[in-house]
This record gives structure tokens, C-alpha cells and sequence, in this order.
């Protein structure tokens, strides 16, 4: 067997990937672990977690590949500091210790860490040795195109930046993956997008899902000033930037007073009220990005003549913009990486190596990708939640077979409020029913109690309805595949006032198909669901609350249960009752095996 490793660390939302003769064995995110959101630290614990998961130790890999080239990113760094000399100085001195210590040697930082797990071997990324570093937006646009159910495909990721591309279109082809146009820093629709998430007041790499939820409230009325001052885009989808108007290239912020002057005045402060100024900057910038990425996926059409689309990077998790590219872009079929930002890359990174570097041959089962549902990460058996369990108190119920599913949908029906823990932990930010807090979508009070008394979010927040994939063109104005919660349809007018709880403002919501295929005990719910209530769809919502990462072990779980308002706690085979719960007191042993002395 050959065995690959797959790593994306030090930016945002580090990972592991381990590949197994081509196949996805395991990939999880570092922040499960750590419980830091968006760590970027070394992916230490998700790495042991994939070793752990194969039954391998840190020996037995073959080849170990990076996600990026770090010596191109300093040189961009570099020729920016020195195109804008003396601007910049303050972020330049800030970046230089980082990229010293650690991000230059970077060979010999994962070769220190991996001695932690006992590596023997030096690793050299000289030929003939055992470290790889790929391209970032390479990375991006292998996660995207080699586990997609298509034989060939145009590939388009944007984000950010990588170390130089901000937007790619690639070429895919069995086998085979070629970029063939780019987009450079400090042109970015990612840094765009990110600017209007830090002038609306949420923070930079994670607070964009906010602005997109927050949209809907708001009108267009700053698109003009957008395309008059700050962004240039031309019929094909390339545009420029307007540097004058953002501090992202040269300082430690994303705007500056010229953008102030412009949108209305200063950045919304960190948990000031939401106003109306907020909402029309998240609709306009809104549009801009789905016209921008419409022109740039016609481009791709123009470009390749493929009938299908893949899509990474992190503008690729803007949903909303997805669902726009399904109903009005050229492609008969788009397919999207669920772990589309950074983590993805460790995917993409491991997939490139064992296609492109070592040659082997791929082959493709339509329409299943080979994402194995996204469910990538840990699980836990009955017997290891049932010792949790006993040794810490806990009153439960055991229920065997049907008896789960049905009592659990017969609760949701009831208005309860239910943490549901199953299987594989989902790899990518979305919960697909495996980590996930569930609700009756009916119920018109049930968006505002999960808010409020479940997630402690911003009230304006969307909850997503998980739908049976046979009834969703009966509820939804969408007739395709959505397995990973990518993409944003319109409710059918029939169903708008009966599903309130998953109904935005703007009449759409944000699916997530079920079959008995990827998630049989989560299919299994909902048909039970459908069967007492005639409906054929749940609230699905990531089982965390805000500010920390969704759950990965049952001790979190439980956790989570008891510091919230949720009434019932699936886990596993076991349903707990929050009335007939002790007092809570957080025991200091409560440690993931996954976790490090």
C-alpha cells in the first residue's frame, strides 16, 4: 500500500488528509481538536488522528505533500513590500519573525513536528525525498476536480490569495489537471468580499457566511460606488482593483478612511447593533461577487467546452452564489469541494501527488464522488460513548434499531430541540448530519429559540433545512443533488409561511439533500419524521455554539448539550433527556485520545 499525507497549516483552518492507495482514508481540521476556531497551527492532532484511523504509524507514510509553496508567497510578500516602500513597513516587521523561524525552513518545522509522533526519517524536499510542496490554487483545483463524479470538467477556484493567484481556471481530464488562466494578488474577489466582511464589523476569514446571511436584509445601494471606485471587471470575468481604497497590501487592516469616506463612515465595531448601512453593504457586495463569478464561469465555458464545473477555494462556500451559477451559469453540472477553503487544500495537495507525480489512474462512478459523504473524521462506537456515559453519571436511555430514528423524530416533532451525534465527523465547515443540532422547520418560533437559546448567535441568522433528496423539488425550486450544503434555492411558494424556521428573508434557503446512500441512520430520521408529520425535511444546523468549532468527541457533545438549551442528546444509540440530567460540572479529565501529552 502506498500512503500519502496531505497537510495545510499556518494561514487559517490548518488539516491532515491521509490517502490509502488513492483512496480517502481520513481528514479532519485541527481546530476540532485544539476547539480553536480556525487554528492554523501545525496539524499535529489531526495528523495522529488520520495515523490512528488507518492503523499506521507516522513511519509507514510514503510521501508527506504541503499545500503551498511558502518560498513563493515570502517572494510576494517581499516585491509588495518593496513596490509600496515605505507604506507598509509596520505589517512588513510584524510578518518578518514568522517567516524567519518558521515559514522558510518549512522542511525542517514539519520534520520537528512529526518527530512528536515518532518520524525517524529526515524528510528533504530535494530529489528523491519524501516532502512535496504543491501550488495552492493547484491544491484548491485538485480538491475540486479528482473526487468530482466527472471524467473531465473546467475547474474555477477563487479566494483570497495563494502565493501569487487569487483566480484559476483549470482544465481537468481523467487523470490530469492543467491551470491555464490566472488572477494575481492584489486583485482578489476573496479580499473584496473580506473587506465589506470587516467594514460590516464580523472578523476576516470566518465572518463571511454572516455577511451572506445578512444580505438578503439589505438593497443594492452601493453597487455603483462599487464598480466606480473599487473594482474594474471586464466581459470575460478579469477585473482590477482600486488599491486606493484598502490597506490589505501594505497595513494590518482591510479598509482605510478613503473606503470609510465612501461607504458611510468607519467599520461597524465588534457586537455594535447591526444597521442598515451593514445590511446594504452585504447585498451589494453580494451582487457584485455573483455577477463577477457569472462572467468568469462563462468564461470557463467559453474556454474549455465542458459541460461540467468544479469549484474550490473560498469564495466556492458562498452559497448563495452557487445556487446563482446552477440556475444562470452555462454548466449542465457543478460540482463543489465541501472543505473548499484552506483545509481542503491538505486533500487536494495528498490527490495531486498520487494522480499527477506518481501517474496512477483514475476512474470515476456517476454520479457518486468519491467524498465518501464528507464524513472523514472520527466516530465512536456504542461501547466507547456507553463507558463515557457510566463512568460520569449520566442517565440515558438505550434504543435499539427503528426505535432511535422514531422516538428522536417524534421529539422534533413535539418542538423539541435535539443534538444529534453520529458516526464520522463531517470534513469541510458544514454539519451534514453526523455532528448536527436538529429542529421541526414548522414551527414558526423555532429559528428565534435556536438562535438565542441554542447557538447564542445573531438573531438575523439562516438555519438550513435537511430535505429528503426525493421530495426536494416538491419544497424547493431545485431539482438537483446538494449532499453538502452548497447551494441556495428558492422555497416553493406553496411552502414558504410552512417552513418559517428554514425560510429566509429573501423566500430561499440553504440545502442539504439526504439519501440512504450517504448517511443511512440520518435518512432513516428523516423518512420517520415524514412518515408522523408529513414532512420530509428537518432544521439542520451545526452542533456547536458561536464562537467555538463544531463537536468532535461525546464528552464535547455532552458538553455542549449542558451549557445550552437543547432538550434531547442523541449519541450513538443513546438518548439523554435534559430535565433528568444532574447539575453540571465539567470534569478536567475530559480529554479527545486524539490529544498530545
Amino acid at each position: 500500500m502506498i500512503y500519502i499525507l496531505g497537510l495545510s497549516a499556518f494561514y487559517h483552518d490548518s488539516a491532515a488528509c491521509l490517502l490509502v492507495d488513492g483512496k480517502i482514508r481520513a481528514a479532519a481540521q485541527e481546530e476540532r481538536f485544539t476547539r480553536k476556531r480556525h487554528d492554523a497551527s501545525f496539524p499535529i492532532k489531526s495528523v495522529h488522528y488520520c495515523l490512528s484511523e488507518a492503523g499506521i504509524d507516522i513511519n509507514q507514510i510514503d510521501y508527506f505533500i504541503f499545500y503551498d509553496k511558502p518560498l513563493l508567497k515570502f517572494e510576494r510578500i517581499l516585491e509588495t513590500y518593496l513596490f509600496n516602500v515605505p507604506k507598509g513597513i509596520r505589517s512588513f516587521l510584524k510578518s518578518m519573525p514568522l517567516w524567519i523561524k518558521q515559514k522558510l525552513l518549512l522542511p525542517k518545522v514539519i520534520e520537528k513536528e512529526l518527530k512528536t509522533l515518532g518520524l525517524k526519517d529526515k524528510l528533504s524536499n530535494q530529489i528523491g525525498g519524501k516532502i512535496f510542496f504543491s501550488d495552492h490554487h493547484l491544491s484548491h483545483a485538485a480538491s475540486a476536480f479528482f473526487p468530482s463524479p466527472f471524467e473531465e470538467a473546467a475547474v474555477l477556484t477563487v479566494d483570497g490569495v495563494g502565493e501569487w493567484a487569487t483566480t484559476s481556471l483549470g482544465i481537468g481530464s481523467k487523470n490530469h489537471l492543467e491551470i491555464i488562466k490566472e488572477i494575481h494578488f492584489p486583485h482578489s474577489l476573496g479580499l473584496l468580499y473580506s473587506a465589506f466582511t470587516y467594514q460590516a464589523g464580523f472578523k476576516v476569514n470566518s465572518g463571511e457566511y454572516k455577511l451572506m446571511g445578512l444580505a438578503p436584509y439589505g438593497k443594492p445601494t452601493y453597487v455603483n460606488k462599487i464598480y466606480d471606485h473599487l473594482i474594474q471587471v471586464c466581459e470575460d470575468g478579469s477585473f482590477l482593483m482600486n488599491l486606493d481604497y484598502f490597506d490589505y497590501s501594505t497595513g494590518l487592516k482591510m479598509t482605510n478612511s478613503k473606503f470609510d469616506a465612501l461607504f458611510d463612515g468607519p467599520p461597524r465595531k465588534l457586537e455594535a447593533p447591526v444597521t442598515q448601512r451593514e445590511m446594504d453593504l452585504a447585498q451589494s457586495v453580494q451582487v457584485v461577487l455573483e455577477d463577477v463569478m457569472l462572467r468568469l464561469v462563462h468564461f470557463a465555458k467559453k474556454e474549455t467546452q465542458s459541460d461540467n464545473l468544479c469549484l474550490a477555494g473560498g469564495v466556492a462556500l458562498n452559497c448563495v452564489a452557487n445556487g446563482e451559477l446552477l440556475r444562470r451559469g452555462p454548466f449542465k453540472k457543478i460540482w463543489i469541494q465541501p472543505a473548499a477553503g484552506d483545509a481542503g487544500g491538505a486533500l487536494g495537495c495528498a490527490l495531486l501527488l498520487w494522480y499527477e507525480l506518481l501517474g496512477q489512474p483514475r476512474q470515476v462512478n456517476p454520479p457518486y464522488d468519491s467524498m465518501e459523504g464528507s464524513y472523514l473524521g472520527p466516530s465512536y462506537s456504542d461501547e466507547q460513548i456507553f463507558y463515557f456515559l457510566k463512568k460520569e453519571g449520566i442517565p440515558f436511555e438505550f434504543l435499539e434499531g427503528d426505535l432511535l430514528p422514531s422516538s428522536a423524530a417524534r421529539l422534533i416533532g413535539e418542538g423539541k430541540v435535539v443534538g444529534w451525534f453520529q458516526g464520522r465527523m463531517e470534513f469541510g465547515p458544514r454539519s451534514l448530519g453526523a455532528r448536527s443540532i436538529l429542529g421541526d422547520p414548522r414551527n414558526p418560533q423555532m429559528q428565534s429559540i435556536m438562535n438565542l437559546k441554542i447557538k447564542y448567535r445573531e438573531s438575523f441568522r439562516p438555519f438550513a433545512p435537511a430535505v429528503l433528496q426525493d421530495r426536494v423539488s416538491d419544497y424547493f425550486e431545485f431539482s438537483e443533488e446538494s449532499p453538502y450544503m452548497l447551494f441556495v434555492a428558492p422555497v416553493s411558494k406553496k411552502y414558504r409561511s410552512t417552513f418559517p424556521a428554514v425560510t429566509h428573508v429573501d423566500c430561499s434557503a440553504r440545502l442539504q439533500t439526504v439519501t440512504g446512500d450517504q448517511n443511512p441512520i440520518f435518512y432513516q430520521l428523516l423518512k420517520k419524521f415524514e412518515a408522523q408529520t408529513g414532512c420530509g425535511l428537518l432544521i439542520n444546523t451545526s452542533f456547536n455554539v458561536r464562537g467555538e468549532p463544531i463537536v468532535c468527541t461525546p464528552q464535547e457533545a455532552y458538553r455542549c448539550f449542558m451549557r445550552t438549551e437543547m432538550d434531547y442528546l442523541v449519541l450513538g444509540s443513546y438518548l439523554l433527556d435534559r430535565k433528568k440530567q444532574p447539575a453540571f460540572q465539567e470534569a478536567v479529565n475530559w480529554r479527545s485520545e486524539f490529544e498530545l501529552d
